[in-house]
């Protein structure tokens, strides 16, 4: 199937107004009529999914659905009844799932030889109900030991994560974060202000950054690290590929630690921030990913 007869959805969130979004979804809306693919950004506010009469289908559009969507939201909801309808969505809904969730990250890539921080789970709470007995956290802290770090399960950009000292403040910090999901991981304290985002597509790294902070625990650009290329080693790039292929990501941002004895996986971003990156190494992924999608349809023989 030719490129030029394909047409697109770049599905992006109808309610994030901030500039960096909209100038990322009008990067990738260029790189795919640079490839010849048609393209149309749409809010996933203005799309309503429908079950009626055990029937999927979809308001929010003039009827004619697109041959492929590059989903570029978190709305797993809306992800997965494009699928029910028939469409091939990258990434797919259940990879934005397990990808979203630092916590079904982990548990997703654990017994498969992944090295990973050691990485303890809190007993689940209710919403309203508070963890008056925190037995159960103090034990986390002798077993992590301090510093520890603890990191809500949903967040992006470094901005839910925390570098805990002490005991009484790894208390306070349940106490705060009450029934809203976390895990705690032990501090890689070899990796502190470091770290690397290898860019996977398919089976194959497109780029590469280290990141660093002089300042803070967290390497994220956000939380004022500095990015500069970097060329990952074989082991960096294969544990990067493999935690994509295990995710069933086609397209990853791997973020990886130094770890005493090799890499350790950090997270996984199924909706990597294309421009950082970009502007880091001159390496645009978003082509990669259209020539991605174009491969794919032209092995299945799509006409």
């Amino acid at each position: 199937m030719k490129s030029s007869s394909l047409h697109c959805w770049i599905v992006v969130n109808g309610y994030l107004q901030h500039e960096k979004f909209s100038s990322l979804a009008l990067f990738i809306q260029e790189s795919a009529e640079r490839k010849g693919i048609s393209a149309t950004l749409v809010r996933n506010s203005d799309l309503v999914p429908v079950i009626e009469k055990g029937t999927p289908y979809l308001k929010g559009t003039d009827g004619k659905l697109p041959d492929f969507v590059l989903f570029m939201d978190k709305d797993i909801h809306l992800a997965r009844h494009l699928e029910l309808l028939g469409l091939p969505v990258y990434n797919s809904s259940s990879a934005i799932d397990m990808c979203d969730s630092k916590a079904k990250t982990h548990q997703a890539l654990a017994g498969h030889g992944i090295p990973m921080p050691k990485t303890l789970f809190p007993p689940f709470t209710y919403e309203g109900i508070e963890r008056k007995n925190l037995d159960a956290f103090k034990k986390i802290g002798n077993e992590l030991g301090y510093p520890l770090v603890v990191k809500e399960a949903y967040g992006s950009f470094g901005e839910q994560v925390y570098l805990i000292p002490t005991e009484d403040e790894f208390m306070e910090t349940v106490k705060k974060l009450g029934h809203r999901p976390f895990i705690m991981q032990e501090f890689i304290e070899h990796s502190k202000g470091r770290d690397i985002r290898v860019n996977v597509v398919g089976n194959q790294v497109i780029a590469s950054m280290q990141r660093k902070s002089e300042h803070d625990f967290r390497a994220n650009m956000t939380a004022g690290g500095t990015a500069f290329p970097y060329t990952p080693t074989k082991a960096e790039s294969d544990l990067a590929i493999r935690c994509a292929t295990l995710l069933g990501a086609d397209f990853a941002g791997v973020d990886l630690l130094f770890g005493e004895d090799g890499p350790l996986l950090c997270e996984v971003n199924s909706n990597s921030h294309l421009l950082n990156i970009y502007e880091c190494t001159g390496i645009n992924i978003a082509d990669s990913m259209f020539d991605y999608v174009v491969d794919a349809f032209e092995r299945k023989g799509f006409q």
